[in-house]
Order: structure tokens, then C-alpha cells, then sequence
């Protein structure tokens, strides 16, 4: 979301020598702990299965890794409310990535429930303006994509190229199928050179935004300890980036991070990708957000699952004036295309970090 973004725009051209040492070692130890811990599989006999399921909640997707989702206990289940003290109004003024991101964890969660002994239906409660999650008892069983819920990242480098097979696509577009969402998928050639120009474009516009600077610059984590801290926003070493400490970043930023080099590394990334996902809603609404946030976790499950990788190019469904020309570019015109993402094989990189599950649920 920009980034959803855990979004490539994170790397700042911030490609010095680590200035790591032995604190910095510690420090990123820690970070490969907390991770791993993180990112353990699903506890299917877990004491508390609603600690479980939030716990694979809080892996979903989410805008500049601000985790903008809060988790109560009910009666039925689970609801999952915005946490508006995390949205970014910069880059998201009607809130559109956050429902998003609800929907993402919304599906970590039905998907994950199986294998827990419940079945999950998902309702969004428009009045209430959250995500309602029922979970019923039932025969366990395991989902086919559970497992790929620790493995699913943005992957925001350059991916080696080579063409998704058309089995594969076939697999990515059956997952991404939502009712009230339209998932289509583009591998020509000329026509993710021309999504490219649109998102060169719109990040232009957004980098001559100075609130769009401000609040990008104050989810970046530039090093392991930053990270650690808070356990939310980009960690710089989840772009492939160098660490830095605070201090040296902060005196970098507005040196590397320019038009010119941001220009220079999206015709990189889109040159090595094969294939474009966009989502587009039914109706611009919380409740066709939250869907959209739905079908695209699941597109990024199955895609993780193949050994796929993937990241948001969501910068000219941010900017309002790029959004007609994207559409009639899509041949969607008149609708607003909600998420962009750009795919292909990549190595892993090192996961980002969440906030304790004991953190953003409520009793």
C-alpha cells in the first residue's frame, strides 16, 4: 500500500558501507530472534487459539508498516477495528490502505482458523466501521495456503526477469478471485513499460509533497536497534538496503532520496519484472476496500507458496490526479484501481518486524 508499502521508495539510495559494528551485530541478532519468533508456524494446539489467529492477523500486509489495526475479543469471535492513530493522511486521506490492510489480516485469519478447529465467516459492519469475524467450531483442517502466511513478504528489489509460467499465473488469478473486486494481471511487455511511466509520474508528484516526505520519512527505520524499538515502520535492511545509524541517515536522506534517483531505480524494478497485478473494487466504500485488502492477500499467499515474489507499485492509485489516466490505461475507465503490484523471483530479504500480538488486542 504504498509500500503498502513496505514500498520500494523505502531504499532512499542508501547503498553505503553499513557502519555496523559490534553493537549494530546485537542488535541485528536481535532482529533475526524477533522475527523468527514471529514468523514460527501456527500453534494448532495452541491454549489461547484467539492469541494464535492474531498473531497470524498481524503478519498481513499493511501501509509503511504503521500495523493500523487494533483486535477485540467477542462473543462470536474476533473484530478488528482501524487504528486511527497509525493512519497516514498524507498518503491516505480517506483511509482506503488501512481498510485494505483490515481486509488483509481478515484473510490470514480465515485462512489460519481451519487448521484451529473453526470455520470463520468475515462481515464488515459499515455503521460500526470494522471487520466482524465469526469462527465457529468445526471439523479441523488445514488450508492450503496457511503455511505460506509466515512466508509472504514485499520483496522491493530487482527480480531476476524471468517469465512466470502460465500455470502459475493461472493459480495467482484464481486466488486473487473476491466477489465485488476485479484482480487482472498484465505480463505484455509494452504495457508494464506504460504502468512504469504512470508510477515514475505520480512518485514525482508525491516527492514534490513535503507532508508525503515528512510522513514517509517518519515510518523509515534506518537501522536494526530503530527497528527493534518500535517493531513497526521500513526497516531499511527489508529493501536490501545498508543500515545506518540515526543520525548519519537523517543527514543522507534528502541527499539520496531525489527524483533523479528515485526515476532511476523504478525503470530498474520495472525492467525485471514480468507481471502486474491490479486490484480494482466494485464501489469505492470501506466494505470494497476491506474485499480488495482480501483479494490481494491471497494473491500474495499463493504467490509466496510458488516461490513468487512481490511489492507494491501503488503511487499512481495514491495521487488522484494519475488515477483517471491509470484507469483508462487499464482499460478500466472510470473506475479507481485500489492496489498495484509488481511480481516475479527474487531471494528472500529480511522480514520486518510487528508489534506484540499482546499489544493491539484488547481483552
Amino acid at each position: 500500500m504504498a509500500h503498502w508499502n513496505r514500498r520500494s521508495v523505502v531504499s532512499v539510495g542508501l547503498a553505503a558501507p553499513s557502519l555496523s559494528a559490534a553493537g549494530y551485530a546485537d542488535n541485528a541478532h536481535g532482529v533475526a530472534i524477533a522475527a523468527a519468533r514471529l514468523r514460527r508456524p501456527l500453534n494448532t494446539s495452541a491454549e489461547d487459539p484467539i492469541l494464535e489467529l492474531v498473531r497470524f492477523a498481524t503478519l498481513a500486509a499493511n501501509s509503511h508498516n504503521t500495523q493500523p489495526w487494533l483486535f477485540e475479543r467477542t462473543p462470536t469471535g474476533i473484530a478488528i477495528l482501524p487504528d486511527v492513530a497509525r493512519r497516514c493522511p498524507a498518503v491516505d486521506p480517506d483511509d482506503h490502505h488501512v481498510f485494505a490492510t483490515l481486509g488483509c489480516a481478515a484473510e490470514n485469519i480465515a485462512i489460519a482458523a481451519p487448521s484451529l478447529g473453526r470455520a470463520a465467516e468475515v462481515v464488515f459492519e459499515a455503521e460500526a466501521k470494522r471487520v466482524n469475524i465469526v469462527l465457529t467450531s468445526g471439523a479441523s483442517s488445514t488450508h492450503p495456503l496457511v503455511d505460506a502466511i509466515p512466508r509472504r513478504q514485499c520483496t522491493r528489489s530487482v527480480y531476476d526477469g524471468r517469465l512466470i509460467p502460465t500455470e502459475q499465473l493461472a493459480l495467482l488469478e484464481a486466488a486473487g478471485a473476491v466477489e465485488g473486486v476485479d484482480m487482472r494481471i498484465f505480463t505484455e511487455r509494452a504495457m508494464i513499460d506504460r504502468i512504469r511511466d504512470t508510477v515514475i509520474d505520480a512518485n514525482r508528484a508525491q516527492m514534490q509533497d513535503q507532508a508525503f516526505i515528512s510522513e514517509l520519512r517518519a515510518w523509515i527505520r534506518f537501522n536494526e536497534r530503530s527497528a527493534l524499538a518500535t517493531r513497526d515502520g521500513l526497516f531499511a535492511a527489508c529493501s536490501g538496503n545498508a543500515t545506518l545509524p540515526d543520525w548519519l541517515a537523517g543527514l543522507l536522506f534528502p541527499i539520496v532520496f531525489t527524483i533523479e534517483s528515485e526515476t532511476k531505480k523504478h525503470r530498474e524494478l520495472m525492467a525485471s519484472t514480468p507481471g502486474v497485478a491490479v486490484f480494482t473494487a466494485a464501489s469505492e466504500d470501506p466494505d470494497h476496500w476491506m474485499r480488495t485488502g482480501r483479494a490481494y492477500q491471497r494473491f500474495a499467499l499463493q504467490a509466496a507458496a510458488l516461490g513468487i515474489k512481490h511489492a507494491f507499485i501503488n503511487q499512481p492509485a495514491e495521487v488522484p490526479a494519475s488515477r483517471a489516466p491509470l484507469a483508462d490505461l487499464l482499460g478500466m475507465p472510470g473506475k479507481r484501481v485500489d492496489l498495484l503490484v509488481r511480481f516475479g523471483y527474487a531471494p528472500d530479504l529480511p522480514f520486518s518486524l510487528r508489534r506484540p500480538t499482546e499489544a493491539v488486542l484488547r481483552a
